[in-house]
């Protein structure tokens, strides 16, 4: 589950980018003041279409960083109702804005056991995720499924189809494990894919 602090005197709509993307468990909370206050017709049509919760919390104005602070405020609440309320689900705090005064408030969190990022929009945390994440299982190829079967270790199948593609023979295929894995790793490998390979030259 997704927070999103937004911190619109900062980031603007700029800052707001990607909201329409994001999961109905997700939630956003943008903080403006009457220093920042109005959106484009574009960005209100993308909060239309987010099926996240959106959250609006105006600010009190008056003195230097008053936003900063209410944040602030708002994400040690956030984090002490959301853990308490669940505390078996995962959450996941980020800030949104360019103000590098941020960043100390991951390294306070970070010792107690949460993660809080600072990102510069809401796209920018998603194309985050999309890269972290596990490659999906229908971009797998059927040989690397099988691969992950048979195999004793079955993260080593991306390695293991390499060298079976890379090589037109079975000692070539064997060279190339040994070179990859340790000499015990390599022959338990080769003794478990070598029904996948009868077809190339060799013993």
């Amino acid at each position: 589950m997704n927070y999103f602090l937004v911190d619109y005197e900062n980031v603007r709509v700029q800052g707001l980018q990607g909201i329409a993307k994001l999961n109905a468990d997700d939630v956003v909370v943008v903080f403006y003041s009457i220093h920042a206050d109005t959106l484009t017709f574009d960005l209100h049509k993308q909060i239309v279409r987010s099926p996240a919760t959106i959250e609006f919390q105006k600010v009190l104005v008056g003195g230097k960083n008053a936003l900063d602070f209410q944040l602030c405020s708002y994400l040690g609440f956030l984090i002490r109702n959301t853990m308490d309320s669940d505390a078996t689900k995962q959450h996941h705090y980020h800030i949104v804005s360019k103000d590098n005064g941020y960043h100390i408030l991951s390294d306070y969190w970070k010792e107690r056991g949460i993660e809080v990022a600072t990102v510069g929009s809401i796209a920018e945390t998603l194309a985050h995720l999309a890269d972290s994440a596990p490659p999906q299982e229908n971009n797998i190829s059927d040989t690397e499924k099988l691969l992950r079967d048979i195999l004793p270790d079955e993260s080593c199948a991306p390695d293991v189809l390499k060298i079976i593609n890379h090589y037109k023979t079975k000692q070539g295929v064997n060279n190339g494990l040994v070179k990859k894995f340790a000499s015990q790793k390599a022959g338990e490998i080769y003794r478990a894919i070598k029904p996948l390979i009868a077809d190339k030259k060799g013993r």
